[in-house]
């Protein structure tokens, strides 16, 4: 999709270009407000405008997950409205139910559709055959939700998001894309730090530069590192990898920990999506220091997915 476009007027968020930039900022700026009116209160109270009052959002997980599922739940029924959950192993669609079928059948039951899959056509196809709107919780691709909630992070550690330097080590992953794309949306700048043969998507590449956004690919970690505002990592090995030695053994120097930290400055702050292999990507040190936002970040895929939601439904 164009950036900020909707497919038969829905409003699908398989990217960050299907909602864009300003869109993106107003779900931002819309999960500081919520998140600062809850403070202090219980995490099950609902919102007092109750805009989701009687909405109702499916999910459907085909891989393992802790955030996303507690985050989307937990969003809805801070919303006012309820989730349902389908895993693959207890629904048809994990005995053969095509996704379009399946689509058609919880556009009736359910406001939107959230999926977490690994094959990311399998989202667009959900999305093409779905009435209502679809969310990407997690492809092979992409995970924008994850990016949301890391804008949220260092909106609020640092004030602002534009103009800020972000540098990435290790695999070239699906959150790896969607950081550039977010990049080149958001007027912020990333490195990518990784060794040869594990580089981000090339379309995801490509799409970049054509918003005008150069991605540095380099090899040095230490020269990756040096001034930025952002230090983040993810696990080398996601659900599906059979190679986890290999890769680690790729990917050992990429590792960060305290000397890179060192090497980036007192400025930056350390993210990580989680789940951490502690001691492979990221050392203790790093994700249980001062400069680790990984908690708040974690937090913040509630906050961020509330206004995403919103947004989605047109009520925001």
């Amino acid at each position: 999709m164009s950036e900020g476009s909707t497919s038969g007027g829905l409003r699908h968020f398989l990217s960050l270009t299907d909602a864009g930039g300003d869109a993106i900022a107003a779900i931002l700026n819309d999960a500081q407000d919520r998140k600062k009116a809850r403070a202090g209160w219980p995490k099950g109270k609902v919102d007092v405008d109750r805009p989701l009052d009687g909405h109702v959002l499916a999910m459907i997980f085909e891989k393992n997950s802790t955030r996303t599922r507690v985050s989307f739940d937990l969003a809805m029924r801070q919303l006012g409205g309820s989730a349902i959950i389908l895993d693959s192993g207890s629904s048809q669609i994990g005995r053969g139910e095509s996704v379009g079928d399946t689509a058609r059948v919880l556009s009736r039951f359910a406001d939107a559709i959230m999926i977490r899959t690994d094959i990311h056509s399998k989202a667009e196809e959900l999305a093409a055959a779905a009435s209502v709107p679809v969310i990407n919780g997690l492809t092979d691709l992409s995970h924008p939700c994850q990016l949301l909630a890391d804008m949220l992070t260092l909106i609020e550690r640092k004030g602002k998001l534009a103009g800020s330097k972000w540098a990435w080590f290790g695999d070239g992953n699906n959150v790896c894309n969607s950081l550039i794309e977010a990049a080149s949306i958001m007027y912020f700048d990333v490195t990518v730090a990784c060794p040869e043969g594990f580089e981000p998507d090339i379309g995801i590449l490509k799409a970049a530069a054509a918003r005008g956004k150069s991605v540095p690919i380099v090899r040095d970690a230490a020269a990756a590192a040096a001034g930025a505002d952002v230090i983040v990592t993810d696990t080398w090995t996601s659900m599906g990898h059979s190679d986890s030695d290999n890769r680690a053994a790729a990917m050992a120097s990429f590792m960060v920990d305290e000397a890179l930290m060192t090497g980036a400055g007192d400025q930056a702050v350390f993210m990580h999506c989680l789940p951490a292999h502690r001691g492979e990507e990221v050392s203790d040190a790093v994700i249980d220091g001062a400069q680790s936002a990984a908690w708040d970040e974690a937090e913040n895929r509630l906050h961020a997915q509330k206004s995403l939601i919103l947004w989605c439904l047109g009520k925001l």
